[in-house]
């Protein structure tokens, strides 16, 4: 671990000790109550958040938070209770709270800790992945680099004629969890970010967008004078948006947009979904979801990436691994319990999947976005989704989309108020194509992605 880690952070209150004895008193309680199993986690966020809009400061906020949260088992009943309070009372009364839960709860087959052999013990669980850059900046400084990143969105052009606002988050945090098997474990982490939503032309012709950076470390945040820019681009871009005509054609996804997509097939795949049997994609392991040329990779272990553990929230172990070789569904997304009910082992997935890159074994690296253009000649470029329509028991796809129409492999105009329709199953299958312009939203990495055809509902 960092040194960071082992010792007082500015803006945190309580050391990675003293985390270490709350876990270690926490047990001892659960086992004096008769548990035959248990688990703690006990965490603390400190950050601040500054927004401002058309020049001036709208909000000032800082947050800070702490929390226990204990699970006791007795046999395969389960109980869960937590509190922000340290005091030796207050512990006392929420392993009581946890121990008469699972008293009156019923037993659940799948109910348990993870087997021994699946958690991260020793140095496997103080692996350092580079999560933790706490950001000393202060109010005035965090209003300023909003300000400047607002003034140069409305700076690009005289049509950006108003603001949503710009913001800075600086956000830190750090756990220590530990259970009666074994497992002991925590680290710091860091998330930053720098956003703004320039407004283009007036009266009935407005368009909003935006643009933002997100990075663990502040050091690695765009300049907020290029996030500026960009994010005026890209509201410029829309205005005199057209609607279109009903159609059945290509649609290529911008890579941000299309991290959703990826996001959608570990949805699909998620061990809640499989066992109560409420995605279309039941019973897909070993089956070619994709098409061949689709490789999907998951890496706990980037350094400083967005999904990076070193386990998972039970304490798994982490490892990277292929989710999907050549369009076939190589493994789910498992937690211990879920695996259970499926009859299989954990993939150490609780708390979600782990930076995945989703390739294909066709991009060359002059794929970029003028190229994938060119390779939907005539159809839809979606830049952004509107709405919920995604019904993971059926498969069935449809939202409300914004973007621009594409003729010959090049922008025609701006398009709005349409809606993209298809079915997920039939989407992953009919993938023609990913762009090398890699984007990274949250823990998930892709290019654009070229769909061979989808229903357009226009007017």
């Amino acid at each position: 671990m960092t040194a960071a880690n082992e010792t007082q952070s500015p803006g945190f209150a309580h050391t990675r000790a003293q985390f270490q004895q709350l876990v270690e008193d926490t047990l001892a309680i659960a086992r004096q109550l008769g548990a035959s199993d248990a688990g703690v986690e006990v965490s603390e966020g400190a950050g601040l958040s500054v927004s401002v809009r058309k020049g001036q400061i709208e909000n000032v906020e800082r947050n800070r938070d702490k929390g226990i949260g204990v699970s006791v088992y007795l046999g395969q009943r389960r109980g869960n209770a937590s509190t922000s309070d340290f005091s030796p009372t207050a512990l006392r009364q929420t392993v009581q709270a946890a121990f008469d839960i699972a008293r009156f709860t019923a037993e659940d087959s799948a109910a348990g800790l993870p087997d021994v052999a699946d958690l991260a013990l020793g140095e496997a669980a103080e692996r350092d992945l580079d999560l933790f850059h706490p950001w000393a900046v202060d109010a005035a400084a965090a209003a300023e680099l909003a300000l400047r990143c607002e003034a140069a969105a409305m700076g690009v052009d005289a049509r950006i004629t108003n603001s949503e606002g710009a913001a800075v988050s600086a956000q830190q945090s750090h756990f220590f969890s530990g259970n009666s098997r074994g497992f002991r474990g925590g680290y710091a982490s860091s998330r930053h970010s720098l956003s703004v939503s320039p407004i283009a032309g007036r009266g009935k012709d407005m368009q909003r967008d935006g643009w933002y950076s997100s990075m663990r470390s502040a050091d690695d945040l765009a300049s907020p004078e290029a996030i500026g820019r960009y994010a005026a681009e890209r509201a410029l871009s829309r205005l005199k948006s057209r609607k279109i005509a009903t159609c059945e054609v290509p649609v290529l996804f911008e890579a941000p947009v299309a991290a959703g997509l990826l996001g959608a097939y570990v949805q699909a795949t998620s061990g809640g979904a499989l066992y109560r049997k409420t995605t279309f994609l039941n019973d897909s392991l070993g089956q070619a979801v994709f098409p061949d040329h689709i490789d999907i990779h998951e890496d706990p272990h980037r350094l400083k990436g967005k999904g990076s553990a070193p386990f998972d929230d039970e304490g798994v172990v982490t490892r990277p691994r292929q989710v999907v070789d050549g369009g076939v569904t190589q493994g789910y997304f498992l937690s211990s319990y879920s695996a259970r009910k499926l009859g299989m082992r954990t993939t150490g997935n609780a708390g979600g999947s782990q930076n995945l890159v989703m390739n294909s074994r066709f991009t060359r690296a002059d794929d970029h976005l003028e190229e994938m253009l060119r390779k939907l000649h005539r159809g839809l470029f979606v830049v952004e989704l509107m709405g919920q329509g995604v019904n993971y028991v059926t498969g069935d796809y449809s939202r409300g989309a914004a973007g621009f129409w594409v003729e010959d492999g090049r922008i025609a105009y701006p398009v709005h108020e349409i809606t993209i329709a298809g079915h997920l199953g039939d989407m992953f299958r009919q993938i023609a194509a990913v762009g090398a312009d890699a984007y990274t939203m949250g823990g998930k990495t892709v290019g654009s992605i070229l769909i061979e055809r989808m229903t357009l509902a226009g007017h």
